[in-house]
Protein backbone atom coordinates (compact mmCIF):
# COMPACT_ATOMS: atom_id res chain seq x y z
CA UNK A 1 0.00 0.00 0.00
CA UNK A 2 1.61 3.28 -1.27
CA UNK A 3 2.12 5.92 1.28
CA UNK A 4 2.94 9.34 0.63
CA UNK A 5 5.06 10.05 3.02
CA UNK A 6 7.27 7.59 5.81
CA UNK A 7 6.23 9.66 8.57
CA UNK A 8 3.12 10.69 10.41
CA UNK A 9 1.38 13.68 9.88
CA UNK A 10 -0.94 14.48 12.89
CA UNK A 11 -0.14 11.19 14.05
CA UNK A 12 -1.64 9.68 10.79
CA UNK A 13 -0.52 7.97 7.81
CA UNK A 14 -1.26 9.29 4.36
CA UNK A 15 -1.50 7.06 1.80
CA UNK A 16 -3.71 5.54 -1.06
CA UNK A 17 -4.70 1.57 -2.07
CA UNK A 18 -4.43 0.06 -5.90
CA UNK A 19 -8.36 0.43 -5.82
CA UNK A 20 -8.52 4.13 -5.04
CA UNK A 21 -6.84 5.35 -8.63
CA UNK A 22 -9.73 5.04 -10.66
CA UNK A 23 -11.25 8.18 -8.71
CA UNK A 24 -9.54 11.51 -8.46
CA UNK A 25 -6.36 12.34 -6.69
CA UNK A 26 -7.61 11.65 -2.95
CA UNK A 27 -5.64 10.92 -0.07
CA UNK A 28 -6.48 8.54 2.93
CA UNK A 29 -5.53 9.38 6.73
CA UNK A 30 -5.47 6.60 9.28
CA UNK A 31 -3.63 5.80 12.69
CA UNK A 32 -3.35 2.73 12.85
CA UNK A 33 -4.41 -0.59 10.43
CA UNK A 34 -4.10 1.30 7.26
CA UNK A 35 -7.88 0.42 6.19
CA UNK A 36 -10.34 2.39 4.84
CA UNK A 37 -12.92 1.43 7.44
CA UNK A 38 -12.04 4.36 9.64
CA UNK A 39 -9.54 6.37 8.25
CA UNK A 40 -10.53 10.04 6.61
CA UNK A 41 -10.45 10.97 3.05
CA UNK A 42 -9.24 14.51 1.04
CA UNK A 43 -9.97 14.99 -2.12
CA UNK A 44 -6.76 17.02 -3.77
CA UNK A 45 -7.18 19.96 -6.38
CA UNK A 46 -4.65 21.30 -8.86
CA UNK A 47 -4.03 24.18 -6.50
CA UNK A 48 -3.45 21.85 -3.58
CA UNK A 49 -6.65 22.69 -2.06
CA UNK A 50 -8.30 19.55 -0.12
CA UNK A 51 -11.77 18.73 0.60
CA UNK A 52 -12.27 16.88 3.30
CA UNK A 53 -15.22 13.98 1.91
CA UNK A 54 -14.69 11.74 4.66
CA UNK A 55 -13.72 12.67 8.49
CA UNK A 56 -12.76 9.34 9.70
CA UNK A 57 -11.60 9.77 13.57
CA UNK A 58 -9.69 13.01 12.93
CA UNK A 59 -9.99 16.17 15.24
CA UNK A 60 -10.70 19.38 13.53
CA UNK A 61 -6.77 20.32 14.82
CA UNK A 62 -5.50 17.47 12.78
CA UNK A 63 -7.67 17.79 9.86
CA UNK A 64 -6.22 21.09 10.04
CA UNK A 65 -2.65 19.78 9.84
CA UNK A 66 -3.25 17.28 7.47
CA UNK A 67 -4.78 20.00 4.81
CA UNK A 68 -1.88 22.12 5.48
CA UNK A 69 0.80 19.06 5.04
CA UNK A 70 -1.17 18.52 1.63
CA UNK A 71 -0.99 21.80 0.76
CA UNK A 72 2.73 22.08 0.98
CA UNK A 73 3.69 18.61 -0.40
CA UNK A 74 0.27 18.08 -3.44
CA UNK A 75 2.68 18.14 -6.11
CA UNK A 76 5.38 15.55 -5.08
CA UNK A 77 2.33 13.59 -3.71
CA UNK A 78 0.74 13.53 -6.92
CA UNK A 79 3.83 12.47 -8.63
CA UNK A 80 3.31 9.56 -6.68
CA UNK A 81 -0.18 8.98 -7.27
CA UNK A 82 0.84 8.94 -11.08
CA UNK A 83 3.68 6.56 -11.11
CA UNK A 84 1.03 4.21 -9.46
CA UNK A 85 -1.56 5.24 -12.98
CA UNK A 86 -3.94 7.00 -10.83
CA UNK A 87 -6.42 9.92 -12.13
CA UNK A 88 -5.86 13.21 -12.51
CA UNK A 89 -6.60 16.22 -9.23
CA UNK A 90 -10.35 16.44 -8.04
CA UNK A 91 -12.33 19.38 -9.98
CA UNK A 92 -15.68 18.90 -7.96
Amino acid sequence: MPKYCRDRIANHYLYFTAECIVEAMHVHASDKKLTEAHSAKFFVRSDGSSVLKKRGDLTDKEIGIISRFIQQNYLDMYKTWKEFGGEDFYRG
